[in-house]
């Protein structure tokens, strides 16, 4: 071994050079290049050479430092210009509302709505151009050069945020290729996500038809098979997904909600303990707790709903079970908790079909009709809205750009929006129908859908100030009600001037029509819980439940019931309320948590899988 430093020859295996002490390093190269009368001229050499390593280190160096500070000073640019922008963009507003043009809220939640619409137009861009080189790779029709031309349109159609006419373009190149995998999973993952199942389900045979073992496609496939009721195929695909990903935690989750709905809750277990095997994960722990509070085992139940709550604190529907295992338990106080906590969460949005129970006295025949082709896509909406209210949103999507302006779609697609959280949409559509000064029945139409929406996003102080606007404009007793009781009730979550929150719900008490009296109860009942006048709170909250059942009004009657110290009673409008909500269910609410969660989770694959491949193209 040749010292780097003097040039010494040395044993192999010492660690110190025997003329200079200096730590030997392992460099390579052949051996007869080191003759004993050119030692000293080779350590000179590697001397050189070491040195000169050095200097390209130390310019490399000075060359990423200066790049750094170029970026510094780059950033801290765009933070002032960001910071000018926002500044004159607040002045405008300032002068827009002087001079009565523009109403701040109006203007923020268009502004979240327009937002929440790029980003999803981003990320359905980036899907795209993550794919685009396959979907290329993969053509096999004649016309290459114009299947690659509508790629490069479909580009630039997604950098302009139009996914529609993006969407459209992809339509026509895959009609030049349509033994083309990858760009027909990318148009059934896009039908898939937008609640077009039929078509989702054609491309994904398509897709299988190509490549049997693709896994995205199986488990997209598995789900839709089962929504379609073919649950026995949609098991067998499932299968197959896991015999191609046996590591995957998707296809395990999929087939342990799969196996839930269809109560075969043993082998629901099986699957989704092997899935948090691989990855812990709050929809799978709560359903791990849904399974063992139904089998009775109460001690797992409550564990997994604490692992559920833990990994996503937001989980309302684990908060909400959670507070009915401790209840069960006999822990009253926690289950108080539980319960509050889940209803700061999701404060009082309702169920579709109970919302729209609040428009039906102001008269449908006096809103605007839909006519034609609208009117078609309008009816099957709103008989898919209970059981499929993803889809229901696509179809008034598709109506609405038919007849955009008709304020009976508007209103229908705001209240949906509503039901299923999507307030801030909501929120923006029945402004836009209030800002063209719509008659009375209109108006109390979209008032109190725009009421709902305020209410579940919990934004009492601006709901309380829409109900007063609200009463400027109708003078019908129905819409004034509604005004009243959503003052009172916007009054009682916020804890402020209880004593004219009562005043209010007795109005709008005598004021409502028959149909609807259950809604001045609720809120009277809630107002008085906030008084801590208990006894009243259950007798009107229990007249509210007897007239109209929602899952808001039972959670508001037991809170009443646990303060009076009535756990049984409690616990019954406790369980009454888990069985109204859709949304934690044992039929839906499992549906849309597999649906989200494969979303969620084919997304995160496809990412991992882009790092992978660019790694690889590192490594080359």
């Amino acid at each position: 071994m040749i010292c780097q430093v003097c040039g010494a020859a040395n044993e192999l295996e010492r660690e110190y050079c025997v003329k200079c002490q200096s730590k030997l390093l392992v460099v390579s190269g052949a051996s007869e290049a080191y003759e004993e009368g050119t030692q000293q001229e080779e350590g000179v050499s590697m001397d050189e050479h070491l040195l000169e390593r050095v200097s390209v280190l130390e310019e490399i160096v000075k060359r990423s430092a200066e790049t750094l500070k170029m970026l510094l000073d780059a950033l801290n640019r765009q933070e002032k210009n960001g910071f000018v922008a926002q500044t004159g963009l607040l002045a405008l507003k300032d002068l827009l509302e002087r001079k009565g043009l523009l109403v701040e809220e109006e203007l923020l939640d268009l502004w979240e709505t327009r937002v929440d619409h790029h980003m999803t137009a981003m990320e359905k861009r980036e899907r795209f151009l993550e794919r685009k080189e396959r979907m290329l790779g993969g053509f096999s029709g004649d016309r290459r050069e114009r299947f690659k031309g509508l790629l490069s349109d479909a580009e630039f159609a997604f950098y302009a945020l139009d996914p529609d006419k993006a969407v459209k373009v992809l339509e026509e190149a895959y009609r030049l290729d349509k033994r083309n995998a990858d760009l027909a999973f990318f148009l059934g993952e896009t039908y898939f996500n937008e609640g077009e199942t039929d078509r989702a389900s054609s491309m994904l045979r398509a897709v299988l038809a190509k490549e049997p073992k693709h896994f995205d496609a199986l488990v997209y496939t598995g789900v839709l098979e089962n929504e379609a009721g073919r649950t026995d195929h949609a098991l067998e695909v499932l299968k197959e997904a896991v015999a191609v990903k046996p590591d995957a935690f998707l296809p395990y989750f999929t087939l342990g909600a799969l196996f839930a709905l269809k109560g075969q809750l043993a082998r629901a277990e099986t699957f989704l303990k092997k899935a948090v095997a691989i990855d812990e994960n709050a929809q799978a722990y709560s359903l791990l707790g849904t399974i063992a509070y139904e089998r009775g085992r109460l001690a797992e139940a409550t564990e997994a709903f604490q692992k559920a709550a833990r990994l996503d604190p937001d989980d309302e529907d684990a908060l909400y079970q959670l507070g009915l295992c401790y209840l069960d338990r006999g822990w009253t106080q926690k289950a108080a908790e539980q319960f509050q906590s889940a209803l700061e969460l999701n404060p009082n949005r309702i169920e579709y079909q109970e919302a729209s129970k609040l428009l039906a006295p102001s008269g449908a025949r006096a809103l605007p009709k839909v006519t034609g082709e609208a009117a078609l896509l309008a009816r099957k909406a709103e008989a898919a809205a209970p059981r499929d209210p993803q889809k229901a949103m696509a179809l008034y999507r598709k109506a609405l750009k038919l007849d955009p302006e008709n304020p009976t779609l508007l209103i229908a697609y705001a209240l949906l929006c509503s039901a299923v959280g999507r307030t801030s949409e909501a929120v923006a559509t029945t402004r836009r129908v209030l800002s063209r000064a719509p008659g009375e029945m209109v108006a109390a139409a979209a008032y109190t859908t725009l009421l709902e929406a305020l209410k579940a996003e919990g934004k009492f102080r601006e709901g309380s100030r829409v109900a007063e606007e609200m009463l400027g404009v109708v003078k019908s007793n129905y819409a004034r009600s509604i005004a009243y009781f959503q003052r009172a009730s916007t009054l009682a979550e916020m804890g402020e001037d209880l004593d004219a929150a009562l005043e209010l719900a007795d109005l709008s008490l005598k004021l409502s029509p028959k149909e609807m009296r259950q809604f001045p109860l609720a809120a009277k009942g809630w107002v008085h819980y906030k008084r801590r006048e208990y006894d009243r709170a259950v007798e009107c909250l229990r007249r509210a439940t007897n007239l109209g059942e929602t899952p808001t009004g039972l959670t508001h009657l037991g809170l009443a019931y646990l303060a009076v110290g009535d756990a049984r009673a409690a616990r019954q409008a406790f369980g009454r309320a888990k069985r109204r909500d859709t949304r934690v269910s044992a039929g839906r609410g499992l549906e849309a948590k597999m649906l989200e969660q494969i979303r969620r989770n084919l997304q995160l694959t496809e990412k991992l899988a882009n790092r992978g491949r660019l790694r690889a193209r590192e490594r080359r």
